[in-house]
């Protein structure tokens, strides 16, 4: 695969390439890596692409995680506590998730435990490869990479994304990088506050 356009997000790539570019080198390798005509494997049901043989979303993550985690990037989880209470929510959430339960108790409400999960971790770089469905991305860089982020688990987030080009030879309801560029860009500057790289890939 090859990068079509990437956009750099509170100078994501720019961190990256001063701070972290060993990784930064990896990911790009990652992607190239990735034989896309290998992954055409997927047979369309849909009426308007009957019959017509697709890239794989399934094959594709294969790709990536294979490429990845041979370099040592790996899953990571952040587990945290909430409850009803707003009030009570926003003072605790930079404590440690021990922390945050017991004050919950303390407060006479209900813990309930959650988690975020990012799929390839290293040194504080987080990458997610979203070839699912579009609201997965919103969710990637406004909820997974800034809770990440927040509690200091990352320095930025990459979130590799199909071109408008290599999504219209998928299934439908897939994302694609232009479309969420501007889901980006068009919350200001500043949102999310996470440095980030947005990457859209083609065949």
């Amino acid at each position: 695969m090859q990068i079509g356009a990437r956009y750099s997000h509170l100078n994501g790539e720019e961190y990256l390439l001063v701070h972290r570019a060993e990784l930064w080198r990896e990911v790009l390798a990652v992607i190239d890596a990735v034989d896309a005509e290998a992954c055409r494997t997927k047979v369309s049901w849909e009426q308007r692409k009957l019959g017509q043989l697709l890239y794989s979303p399934l094959d594709m993550n294969a790709a990536f995680k294979d490429g990845l985690e041979a370099l040592g990037w790996e899953e990571r989880r952040n587990t945290f506590w909430v409850t009803s209470d707003e009030r009570l929510m926003r003072g605790i959430y930079q404590l440690s998730a021990a922390e945050q339960r017991r004050e919950i108790e303390a407060a006479g409400h209900e813990p309930i435990m959650s988690y975020n999960q990012t799929d390839f971790v290293k040194d504080r770089v987080a990458v997610e490869v979203q070839f699912g469905k579009y609201a997965f991305v919103a969710h990637d860089l406004f909820v997974k990479h800034l809770s990440f982020y927040v509690s200091d688990l990352i320095d930025v987030g990459i979130e590799i994304l199909p071109m408008k080009s290599l999504e219209s030879e998928m299934s439908s309801g897939v994302p694609y990088y232009e479309r969420d560029l501007l889901n980006v860009i068009r919350q200001g500057r500043g949102v999310p506050a996470v440095p980030l790289v947005l990457i859209g890939v083609e065949p």
